[in-house]
């Protein structure tokens, strides 16, 4: 790893944590970073998850007080999230890596997609599920939902924050500091199923991974620290032209 190699990863780590934090979506950053880099994709994904995952525990102590007020929204999202990271790892371990090179700008999109029209989808499903059948089916359909989005997220993972985002305020949840501690705890914790998994398998390189998991943790309690502070909205802009031009360059570099 060279020095200029070790400035991109860091730089770009600090700025995924403090991204995810506020908006979500800092491994639009952390995984095209560690391509560059020279790291293989499927190792990229792997160590880009590690890289970011102390972060979220940071701004997990930063939220604490906002998780607290939503802890009876935990206990069951926490369970399908901590199954799903663990499919969503699996299935990465079993895709060889000409197949997902082939997918990774379609990966790429698909996040991009979710990230700029999760949010506006979120009422209309809310309103749909209510008017089928009340509280119950919609705490049902929430469950099954965060077990998709965590099965996506221990396979590839960018664009699940602000997924979750979109499933909490499904959910009924409409305190945005609630939601994104929420969002953080289960971030953290299928990412944390997923991570065992790529361990195991001997999938992370350590050096570039600890060096971008101090970058991540610092940028993460910081900006957790003045979210109050922040307009998402300018944060999810810059997030969206990141994945943009993220996404036109790997179906670029296809060809």
């Amino acid at each position: 790893m060279s020095p200029s190699q070790a400035g991109l990863l860091f730089g770009a780590s600090l700025a995924a944590g403090a991204i995810n934090a506020v908006a979500g979506g800092g491994s639009f950053l952390t995984f095209p970073a560690l391509i560059f880099a020279g790291v293989p994709s499927i190792a990229a994904n792997a160590t880009s998850t590690m890289a970011v995952w102390p972060g979220s525990l940071a701004s997990i102590g930063a939220y604490r007080e906002d998780i607290r007020r939503e802890r009876s929204q935990l206990t069951g999202l926490l369970a399908v999230s901590l199954l799903g990271g663990l499919l969503g790892a699996f299935v990465l371990l079993h895709t060889s890596q000409r197949t997902f090179d082939r997918l990774l700008p379609w990966l790429l999109l698909a996040a991009t997609l979710i990230f700029t029209f999760g949010g506006s989808l979120s009422a209309r499903l809310r309103a749909q599920a209510v008017r089928s059948g009340g509280a119950a089916p919609v705490a049902v359909l929430t469950w099954l939902i965060q077990l998709a989005i965590a099965t996506y997220g221990g396979y590839f993972g960018a664009g699940i924050g602000i997924l979750m985002l979109a499933l909490l305020s499904f959910a009924g949840m409409t305190d945005i500091h609630a939601m994104n501690g929420l969002k953080t705890v289960l971030g953290a914790a299928l990412n944390a199923m997923a991570l065992l998994a790529f361990v195991w398998a001997r999938l992370i390189v350590w050096p570039q991974a600890l060096l971008m998991m101090a970058g991540a943790i610092v940028g993460g309690y910081g900006a957790a620290r003045l979210a109050r502070r922040t307009d998402p909205r300018i944060i999810r802009r810059l997030v969206i032209c990141i994945g943009v031009t993220m996404t036109g360059y790997f179906f670029w570099r296809q060809h």
